[in-house]
């Protein structure tokens, strides 16, 4: 069985990131996909409590074996200096089983530049708004949401198990949404 970690919108926030991490320590994730903006607030947002992006990148660094990461609209070459594993990919493929996963930020890809289709998942974060839809017939999207700035509801970050998906409270781990992939 297989445990994803589904984080977005880090946005440099140690404090996030810590509470993150220790929430998912019970899941054991076998790896973590990080749908970028990891180490910058950007220039429209104000800069988080707890703003210390040199010491994000040494805790994930940390997790390097474990990462997969796409590029975020708030992440650049300057970041990947800081970072031990690749975060400068716009979009990545992955498989779970026989089904194709697409990670990617979500603000440069349509669906059909991505080529997804029924039974297909989409990560992507960007909006900082956590949920669940269906784009197209058959594909499910998942926002996990940010973990330190979410624009709606509680901080939160995504988990995969076993064909279940679920996104959670940064907080206290609590359940916010869920969906089974069948």
């Amino acid at each position: 069985m297989t445990t994803l970690a589904i984080l977005s919108d880090i946005h440099g926030c140690l404090p996030a990131l810590e509470q993150t991490l220790l929430q998912l320590q019970p899941y054991a994730p076998d790896y973590y996909l990080l749908l970028g903006d990891l180490l910058n607030h950007g220039p429209r947002n104000p800069v988080p409590q707890g703003y210390a992006p040199a010491a994000v990148a040494e805790s994930l660094n940390q997790l390097r074996t474990r990462i997969l990461a796409v590029r975020g609209n708030c992440d650049s070459e300057v970041d990947q200096m800081l970072l031990a594993f690749p975060c400068l990919s716009p979009y990545n493929f992955l498989l779970l089983g026989s089904r194709r996963c697409c990670m990617t930020h979500g603000h440069l890809y349509s669906l059909e530049q991505l080529a997804l289709g029924s039974g297909d998942v989409l990560f992507s974060g960007h909006t900082h708004l956590a949920g669940f839809s269906e784009p197209a017939p058959g594909l499910l999207a998942m926002n996990p949401g940010s973990i330190a700035m979410p624009r709606q509801g509680p901080a939160s970050f995504g988990l995969y198990q076993n064909g279940h998906f679920s996104i959670r409270e940064v907080e206290d781990g609590s359940l916010l949404a869920e969906r089974t992939w069948s």
